[in-house]
């Protein structure tokens, strides 16, 4: 048993993806979440009537506010044609009114600091909040619906291609492949296509599933979200292509994940990414889940079409051709050149 136990001890340690494993990933984890969940320096932007009084204009300045005033007839309407505003605030004949773009970290916070600026003119008002997008007793899955189908059809079929790209590469197969006149670019587009056909049936089944059966909620066309999820899955084969490059077996691609994946589970939606401080936030833009997270929000948080989210899908483009040249090139030192 002793010697057993040594081995196993020696082998680990000889081992430095497993060692990065043990000890280098928790603590990049860790402060991944420190930083991301840590105090956030983000001031939430109110807007009030432009005939507020200054009375009331004073007490929100004085808390943590960007404080705007504008003439609107619909507060809806205003929030949905403004971006930067989180909240708008009425006073109304039965108290006050909150409107907020939807229920998120933001939204409380600006409310929060509403409710502190009401409380120094009158302690005992009434405040009703309605939300543009979503309902204020919706449930955590349909807040966040849209991060899973991502993360979804990003990691599963991450995780198949690659440790079958892993297991031809060590077996062989990708070696023999090559020696044939089949060109590089072929090999790339067959593995994708492959994987391709089990891409498609799995977004079928998520999304249907979702919808139908667990009742997560959509106000867009979900033909958007469909697509998206493919340009994910088209994506997600070639990042494990390119990751399978590093590995020499499936247990070193599952030493990467923490490094490859995780990382990306905290820029795909869960936080919004202006609370995040120090500009981590602008790490999203290398990260491929957060172009499809980000997509997939607004087809089915805010209604949008192809207009709302040709950007993000331009930006998987984008990325899986980076990926595709990488790969492009990793295959040449099989071929000899």
């Amino acid at each position: 048993m002793r010697n057993l136990a040594k081995r196993v001890i020696f082998q680990t340690l000889n081992d430095k993806r497993s060692v990065a494993l043990i000890l280098i990933a928790p603590l990049l984890i860790l402060t991944l979440v420190y930083f991301l969940l840590g105090d956030s320096d983000y001031v939430p932007t109110v807007v009030l009537d432009e005939d507020a009084q200054e009375q009331l204009v004073e007490a929100f300045e004085e808390e943590t506010l960007v404080v705007k005033q504008a003439a609107f007839d619909d507060p809806k309407t205003y929030i949905e044609d403004h971006e930067d505003v989180d909240a708008v605030f009425e006073m109304t004949p039965d108290g006050t009114a909150i409107t907020l773009r939807e229920p998120s970290t933001k939204s409380s916070k600006a409310v929060r600091e509403i409710q502190d600026a009401l409380t120094t003119l009158n302690p005992a008002v009434e405040m009703d909040t309605a939300f543009v997008y979503g309902e204020e007793d919706q449930s955590t899955f349909d807040s966040f619906g849209f991060v899973f189908l991502s993360l979804f059809s990003f990691f599963f079929v991450f995780i198949l291609s690659a440790m079958a790209l892993v297991k031809e590469r060590s077996g062989g197969t990708l070696e023999r492949l090559l020696m044939t006149p089949i060109k590089r670019a072929q090999v790339i587009l067959g593995y994708t296509a492959g994987y391709g056909v089990f891409a498609i049936v799995q977004s079928i089944f998520i999304v249907l599933y979702s919808i139908y059966v667990l009742g997560l909620a959509s106000i867009g066309n979900m033909a958007w979200v469909m697509l998206t999820m493919l340009l994910m899955a088209g994506t997600a084969v070639l990042f494990g292509a390119t990751i399978s490059v590093f590995a020499r077996s499936e247990l070193q691609v599952v030493q990467m994940i923490p490094f490859t994946i995780i990382p990306q589970v905290f820029f795909s939606g869960l936080i919004p990414l202006d609370l995040i401080p120090y500009g981590l936030g602008n790490l999203s833009y290398v990260m491929p889940i957060y172009y499809g997270a980000t997509a997939i929000k607004e087809v089915m948080v805010y209604g949008s079409g192809f207009a709302g989210i040709w950007i993000y899908l331009l930006g998987l483009i984008v990325y899986a051709g980076v990926l595709f040249l990488l790969n492009m090139r990793a295959l040449g030192k099989y071929r000899g050149h």
